[in-house]
């Protein structure tokens, strides 16, 4: 496996914490979207609008397959803040050290409690 961080991607999370796009309090294993709700936005949006949901891709994996694209961060809609604390923790665990630190940086701009 060969994953790089999606720069698309990584604006599109930093637009979507702009425009106050996110939910804080969510469990991302329930949030998360079904394989369904997958393929109905992929139906319906594309595979580049998939992947902007996506922190990294995988360079060896084939284009327009759903295994191509790792680190979800949302569930088509908004940005989960659950999902960025899965996705720097398990790429911390897997030394993809970009993606850790994107994810992290991302956590950084979310407004904290006395923001709101």
């Amino acid at each position: 496996m060969a994953i790089r961080l999606n720069q698309e991607a990584l604006e599109y999370a930093q637009d979507l914490i702009k425009g106050r796009q996110y939910e804080k309090n969510s469990d991302w294993s329930e949030a998360q979207p079904s394989a369904e709700e997958e393929n109905k936005f992929i139906d319906e949006n594309g595979w580049e609008a998939f992947a902007k949901w996506h922190l990294a891709y995988d360079t060896e994996a084939s284009e327009e397959t759903k295994s191509r694209y790792k680190f979800p961060f949302g569930d088509f809609s908004k940005l989960h803040c659950s999902a960025l604390i899965a996705a720097k923790e398990r790429a911390g665990s897997e030394d993809y050290t970009d993606v850790q630190s994107s994810a992290d940086k991302l956590l950084e701009k979310l407004p904290g409690e006395d923001d709101q």
